[in-house]
């Protein structure tokens, strides 16, 4: 072993710390490997439960199959001619864009304002938190039940537009073609803001305070500072969070129209979400599912791509 050594003052020398040895590719070969054969497991689930699924997508989606025990033949892009010429199908995209263009922006911009105002950490912000939490954790079926007992025809809303003298407004809103959807996406706003806003006050309370201070001293208000100051710092979470809010509404209103209109009246309140729910579970017609499923993928992915590209920062 090389010892290193340094003059003393008696001419003499004195040994110094041993050169440490760089590691050997031999060495650096183990540990990668080592590293490689601990994340098999992890690999092997997602190709399992993952990416296994999303093929059986595509793979199903090109059979003619009337059912679960019925005989699978081979469709080709058969259903995807018989899903295109389907006005169900044009009504469901219809409606999936409307609610996408009302229920995102109305989310995202007002959970952003009461996240800033959370993060300016008013009396009572940390009670005002738990509250934000609460429509997170009733399940779906209760807070469906809770909107039934609001929106139905005998319902709160009726009642309270009669004792206002406003009878003349009362309407059965999850029966009527024109309200039914727009009482989902009601439902829709009312689940995600609160969780949308403790996310954005917890990412606000990291913007240091020197930030805000300054802006206050170039007489900036609370306005100006919560789009101007606090907004381009936050941008791309913003964005991260719009994604993941797009992806729950888009893949997750089947379970609210399962639970309060059933698509109707008509077709009316039907979104591509609970038309792959209908077509697989009660029509048994798992190609035509499958074939809106790999639709409702491609839109996933694009809109994904298109917000990511929006909120991107520009430095």
């Amino acid at each position: 072993m090389t010892m290193l050594s340094s003059a003393t003052p008696g001419g003499a020398t004195a040994p110094g710390p041993a050169a440490r040895p760089s590691p050997s590719p031999a060495g650096r070969d183990r540990r990668n490997q080592g590293g490689v054969i601990l994340a098999v497991p992890a690999l092997v689930w997602y190709l399992v439960f993952m990416v296994g699924p999303l093929v059986a997508i595509f793979v199903i989606a090109a059979l003619r199959w009337p059912g679960m025990l019925q005989p699978v033949s081979f469709a080709g892009l058969g259903n995807v001619r018989t899903v295109v010429a389907d006005p169900v199908f044009r009504d469901a995209v219809v409606n999936t864009a409307v609610q996408l263009a009302l229920a995102l922006p109305v989310m995202i911009v007002a959970a952003y304002m009461l996240g800033y105002y959370v993060a300016q950490r008013p009396p009572g912000h940390r009670v005002l938190r738990y509250l934000l939490f609460i429509p997170g954790l009733i399940s779906t079926p209760a807070k469906a039940m809770v909107f039934y007992a609001v929106l139905s025809p005998d319902g709160l809303l009726n009642g309270a537009l009669a004792k206002v003298g406003l009878g003349s407004l009362a309407d059965a809103w999850l029966a009527s073609p024109s309200t039914a959807l727009l009482c989902l996406v009601v439902v829709d706003v009312w689940s995600g803001i609160g969780f949308t806003a403790v996310l954005f006050a917890a990412r606000l309370g990291s913007v240091p305070d020197e930030i805000g201070e300054a802006a206050q001293l170039d007489g900036a208000g609370h306005w100006r500072a919560m789009w101007r100051i606090h907004y381009p710092v936050i941008r791309d979470f913003v964005g991260v969070v719009t994604m993941l809010q797009f992806l729950w509404t888009l893949f997750g209103s089947a379970q609210n129209v399962l639970l309060l209109t059933l698509g109707g009246p008509g077709s009316s309140s039907t979104t591509l979400s609970f038309l792959v729910y209908q077509k697989a579970f009660i029509a048994a017609d798992l190609g035509y599912s499958q074939t809106v499923g790999v639709f409702l993928f491609l839109v996933g992915l694009a809109g994904l791509l298109v917000i990511r590209r929006v909120f991107r920062q520009n430095y």
